[in-house]
């Protein structure tokens, strides 16, 4: 993408983000643009979220992100009965709630008398969404099944299915693009923390069996390398 392409995103994310309402987020944990975008990509399993007369609806879904000609899409689909299809033609509403690994803070990790807390990576992103047609929504497949097949051994992109399997159970689905207009991002890791304290929260997360927090421990350990070496 070009610069001024790039430059073109980034002004239609502010313009949008001015007008929408804020998700609080301190200044010292607000990710910048490219940060935002990395983990939607990243992190691809995100929450959909409209509204039907007053009501939030909500699917759990991955999507593809793409930009292009300056500006950002995300595609994806759902199951044909799902009722949250009817909210997403021509809809400017629309959420995609994208999480990142979080992990719980004990203060008995901190030299001094602290509250625990909880740290974490998300970011919401808005836009508006349209239903694609049907050789959209095959191009949209296809381009998913590369994405997560192309480099496996014997991966099932789309020309390795029987002729028709494919567009049989394309027959379930609902495809959906969202031109994302406003993106916020937030890195809530621990940034206030002298370094003793910083090296102590990473050290008791790599203890740990669970995968989250070990993710959050190297996300930790990457912001401040120099007080690891």
């Amino acid at each position: 993408m070009s610069v001024c392409s790039l430059l073109f995103v980034h002004r239609a994310v502010i313009l949008h983000t001015e007008r929408m309402s804020m998700v609080y987020t301190p200044k010292q944990y607000r990710m910048s643009h490219d940060e935002a975008v990395q983990m939607m990509k990243t992190s691809p399993f995100a929450l959909l979220i409209t509204v039907e007369e007053q009501r939030p609806l909500a699917t759990h879904i991955p999507v593809e992100i793409r930009e292009e000609q300056g500006k950002m899409y995300a595609t994806g689909h759902i199951a044909y009965g799902n009722r949250q299809k009817k909210t997403l033609e021509n809809n400017r509403d629309v959420l995609l709630i994208f999480q990142g690994p979080h992990a719980y803070i004990s203060s008995s990790w901190y030299e001094g008398e602290e509250v625990p807390t909880w740290d974490y990576l998300a970011v919401h992103a808005y836009g508006t969404a349209r239903l694609l047609a049907t050789d959209e929504l095959k191009s949209a497949l296809a381009a998913m099944l590369d994405h997560y097949e192309a480099h496996r051994e014997n991966g099932r992109v789309w020309d390795t299915f029987t002729p028709g399997k494919l567009e049989r159970e394309m027959q379930g689905i609902v495809g959906f693009e969202i031109e994302i207009t406003g993106i916020q991002g937030a890195a809530k890791m621990s940034q206030n923390r002298n370094n003793t304290d910083y090296k102590s929260i990473v050290g008791e997360l790599e203890k740990s069996n669970d995968q989250e927090e070990n993710l959050v421990a190297e996300w930790l350990r990457e912001q401040r390398k120099e007080l690891f070496k």
